[in-house]
């Protein structure tokens, strides 16, 4: 089965069980300041999983683009993946465990859907604990179903419970779903270490709150999530050892045998998945709206191109190579995600500018290698290149430890592996823990400082259009309690001025305390409206549209004022760029 069948056949399957099909959010969060990128595809329904009504109503599925970084080192071997489509479908508040496992089971086994033998299903569930007890319903469910009692482990928190997301929130037990991928018939027992069992599918069964004390309490509002990922299923289905081995990566590989000059070989190396994984993702993250720089998703952008580039050069590929890929990219998936042709001039400036502008950087990081070597006298007889230096190499010019040793040998040196590798240790311990502080927080928040600073960005927005021009547009928002960020396109640094005018129109609006309104409508009617906005396909056919009396007119999922008056005072703290053709405003809401 390839992948386009797969994703048909889930949405048609859950269609005929009265879900409503909700497009693909947009991997760049809106309004929550907790993650880069939308990892999952409940990240984009946190409201709704709270309690808020979906307009589309209490059951969803959907094909969910994702980006997940956390393992981005190990990306490469046969299963890694940095971009990933994820199949979900949700209950929010409506049907429970039982109906979840028997949709799953159904989809799974029927002829008319993936027809698996349940002879090579196998699942788990919650053992319990002392926070809760042993999920003995979907035990039971699943072995009236057909799966044997063999087939089915019980494992603990650490394998099978999801969430909360930050501290608090919603969580709950899962199950999880085997395929047995060995040869001949799976064994009588399942063995959850079995690396032969490959993990198909999971649904999350949100039925407690976890509190501020650290309490699962019972959830007023259970839900059910659940996730499939279209490229594993894909290679499993076809009983492919790898997700690159697989339709949809194979036409990248092949324009890179191409662009290389040789023929299809039979194994691929981690270079050549690298640069398909990480081409792939770069294609989809620009089409979102982001492009490379120093920070955030823009540095992530920038990381996965320059490692695409950097393996291109192992490969022996001297020359250009990053658009020709890409482009097959958005001709492979742009009948799925029609985005990509809407803004491919963009993608293909991108990739052309930043690959041209690390060229550079190679030069001068081969400038700075030659520096290294003369300082080391002629006399010593172990000629040694630093650890501390060979990662300077790496982490200011991108060179990979191999090209600094290649380099190093040519001219008779030696590279300290072992002190690279810990001072390579040494930094993503301090990049883990950067991470910690910067996401330790919850899902989304709706509170009062919050739903304010949401208005806010509203209001800027609106002032920045008629002070710079409408060619003022979002690419990006984070807000907190106590800040707003609000990334937007403008190529030239704002002047002093221009700043003093946009704060002076917010703060007039503010002191004109005028109504907030908000409608749901579908996302034509909104822009007949003149509302704007670049998420109109975050949550479905029906958006929320928020109208700040004469002043302004925006698609929005976050919460929000009731009166411009309740915001007091805005301040600017910082204008920043933030990315190439992006420029950033750092703002502040003052009670007086």
């Amino acid at each position: 089965m390839k992948a386009v069948d797969l994703r048909k056949k889930y949405i048609d399957f859950f269609v005929s069980k009265k879900h409503k099909v909700i497009k693909s959010a947009s991997l760049i969060p809106d309004n929550d300041p907790t993650c880069l990128f939308t990892t999952a595809g409940m990240h984009p329904l946190v409201p709704f999983l709270q309690g808020e009504k979906h307009p589309l109503g209490c059951r969803l599925v959907n094909v969910q683009k994702c980006i997940r970084t956390g393992d981005i080192e190990e990306v490469g071997d046969p299963v890694h993946l940095t971009f990933f489509e994820m199949l979900g479908n949700w209950s929010l508040g409506d049907y429970f465990k039982e109906e979840a496992i028997q949709f799953s089971f159904e989809f799974l086994t029927s002829p008319e859907w993936l027809n698996i033998p349940i002879r090579q299903l196998a699942v788990t569930v919650f053992a319990g604990d002392d926070d809760a007890p042993f999920d003995d319903l979907a035990y039971n469910l699943w072995h009236r179903l057909g799966i044997p009692l063999p087939r089915i482990a019980k494992l603990p928190k650490a394998d099978n419970w999801w969430g909360p997301a930050g501290q608090t929130g919603p969580c709950g037990p899962d199950t999880e779903m085997f395929y047995w991928t060995g040869p001949g018939e799976a064994p009588e027992t399942f063995d959850p270490k079995n690396r032969l069992w490959v993990e198909i599918w999971n649904d999350v069964f949100m039925q407690y709150n976890k509190n501020a004390e650290g309490k699962y309490e019972p959830s007023t509002q259970q839900n059910v999530d659940t996730g499939m990922g279209v490229e594993r299923v894909t290679a499993v289905l076809q009983g492919k050892s790898s997700c690159y081995d697989t339709e949809i990566f194979q036409p990248i590989l092949r324009k890179l045998d191409e662009l290389r000059g040789i023929p299809a070989p039979e194994v691929r190396t981690n270079s050549e998945r690298i640069i398909a994984d990480h081409i792939r993702s770069s294609v989809f993250i620009i089409a979102d709206g982001i492009t490379p720089g120093n920070v955030d998703q823009s540095y992530v952008l920038r990381r996965l191109i320059r490692r695409a580039i950097r393996e291109g050069r192992k490969l022996g590929i001297e020359k250009a190579f990053i658009v020709p890929v890409a482009q097959v990219v958005i001709e492979n998936f742009c009948d799925v995600y029609s985005e990509l042709k809407q803004n491919e001039a963009k993608i293909i400036e991108e990739l052309h500018a930043e690959e041209s502008q690390f060229e550079l950087t190679l030069e001068k990081g081969s400038r700075e290698f030659e520096k290294l070597i003369a300082r080391v006298p002629e006399h010593v007889v172990k000629k040694v290149i630093s650890g501390k230096n060979a990662f300077f190499l790496y982490e200011t010019y991108g060179f990979p430890l191999e090209l600094t040793e290649e380099m190093a040998a040519e001219k008779g040196f030696q590279v300290d592996r072992e002190g690279f590798n810990e001072a390579f240790a040494k930094h993503q311990e301090l990049s883990r823990k950067g991470a910690e502080q910067k996401f330790k927080g919850g899902l989304a928040d709706s509170s009062e400082a919050t739903a304010g600073l949401h208005t806010a960005t509203h209001l800027l927005q609106a002032a920045l259009r008629k002070v710079l021009g409408e060619h003022v547009e979002q690419r990006g928002s984070n807000i907190t309690a106590e800040r707003l960020r609000f990334d937007f396109s403008h190529n030239d640094r704002i002047s002093q001025e221009d700043l003093d005018k946009v704060e002076q129109i917010v703060n007039e609006v503010i002191a004109r305390k005028l109504p907030i309104d908000c409608r749901e409508m579908t996302v034509d009617e909104a822009q007949n409206e003149g509302a704007i906005g670049l998420f109109g396909d975050r949550y479905g056919e029906k958006v929320k549209v928020y109208t700040i009396g004469d002043f302004s007119k925006e698609i929005c999922g976050g919460p929000h004022a009731s009166n411009t008056g309740d915001l007091v005072k805005f301040k600017i703290l910082k204008e920043e760029s933030s990315s190439r053709g992006v420029r950033r405003i750092k703002a502040v809401l003052i009670k007086e």
